[in-house]
């Protein structure tokens, strides 16, 4: 059967009203979001083409290469082969400049940029050094990778992370959390400054992270799996480790560091919630908000990362109080809870060694 043959079988067959994607064994109806795969016919055809139907019935076909053994389609603007070749390509840049391979990753949220005091540091890549790799623009973020041990545990620290709202596409946000598992990382601590949405949290309080809402941030897995990265469909039951957890709350006790437990819901920012909108978030059962932290923990996941996290409630959220909100208040009770919040973090990873041999 010619190609050209093939799409009028497929026009036929689904009455085509919109754009239909040709892909190997695949066709892709997207109008109606039928997925009709594994047609047996198309298992033994030979051609590498990208074929599409537009809305008014037209035929076009293109070669496209195939970028390390897989080919993926463009839906909703995102062109996942690029997503994956720039991963590779960042993995390719650190590989290049760092003989380094961390086990646990971390996120160091608004506060603890001096975290890497306590690092025996072994090297260091400006996210700048990186080709194609998202630099943060917000106030407190560094931007690089640290590389060291904390006691002998290997780790890898993120001195500043992305934001959505910095006009990133979801998929650079996510980025560097899919490349520090490349790594090697087994283990991802991600720390945040939050608004804290309990009427019992206060300025400065540390929450252990047990759960997420994520429906308001855009799912950085939408569009076309990548399967090297991970299945699907991923499970979301247990994203934060229990046993990481358990480590996290004894290390607490252990140096009378108050730790609440809670929800923690990310929004996209960067205007601060407004009371309302706090109210609807206290209605769902969030106990911190936030504009991170929750799409790294879900792209985590997908890779089967084991994840923890624990956030600094840095101000009562809006209509707590009725004092406006600031950055600046955010960046000052992050920096009074710093040590305590670095003693938590420090002493935890340590303990973590011993589930990454």
């Amino acid at each position: 059967m010619s190609t050209t043959a093939m799409a009028e079988w497929s026009v036929s067959l689904f009455k085509i009203n919109n754009t239909c994607n040709v892909k190997g064994i695949d066709i892709i109806y997207e109008k109606k979001r039928d997925i009709i795969e594994d047609l047996s016919f198309f298992i033994s055809i030979p051609f590498l083409k990208w074929y599409t139907i537009d809305i008014d019935g037209e035929f076009s076909s293109s070669d496209r290469p195939w970028s390390y053994g897989h080919h993926y389609e463009k839906r909703k603007g995102v062109d996942m082969s690029k997503v994956y070749e720039k991963l590779l390509k960042c993995y390719e840049c650190y590989q290049e400049k760092i003989d380094f391979k961390p086990d646990v990753a971390v996120v160091l949220g608004s506060g603890l940029g001096n975290f890497a005091k306590v690092v025996d540091v072994k090297a260091e890549l400006p996210y700048a050094e990186i080709e194609g790799f998202p630099v943060s623009t917000v106030p407190g973020h560094a931007g690089k990778f640290i590389f060291g041990y904390i006691g002998d545990v290997a780790v890898v620290l993120m001195q500043g992370r992305v934001h959505y709202y910095e006009g990133y596409p979801i998929t650079d946000v996510v980025l560097p959390a899919r490349l520090m598992k490349m790594m090697g990382a087994k283990i991802l601590f991600l720390t945040n400054a939050s608004g804290g949405i309990r009427p019992d949290f206060h300025a400065g309080a540390l929450m252990l992270i047990k759960d997420h809402i994520s429906c308001f941030a855009p799912n950085p897995l939408i569009g076309p799996n990548i399967d090297e990265l991970g299945t699907r469909f991923p499970d979301m039951t247990h994203v934060y480790d229990e046993d990481l957890q358990q480590i996290i709350m004894s290390v607490a006790k252990e140096n009378n560091i108050e730790l609440f437990e809670g929800v923690y819901a990310q929004l996209t920012g960067p205007s601060f919630e407004s009371p309302a909108e706090i109210r609807m978030l206290q209605t769902l059962g969030a106990s911190a908000v936030g504009m991170s932290t929750v799409v790294e923990a879900i792209a985590a996941n997908h890779m089967g990362m084991k994840i923890c996290g624990v956030s600094c409630v840095s101000n009562l959220a809006a209509g707590m109080n009725s004092a406006p909100l600031t950055h600046e208040e955010v960046q000052e009770a992050a920096n009074a809870v710093a040590p305590k919040f670095e003693k938590l973090l420090r002493e935890s990873i340590i303990k973590f060694g011993a589930l990454c041999n």
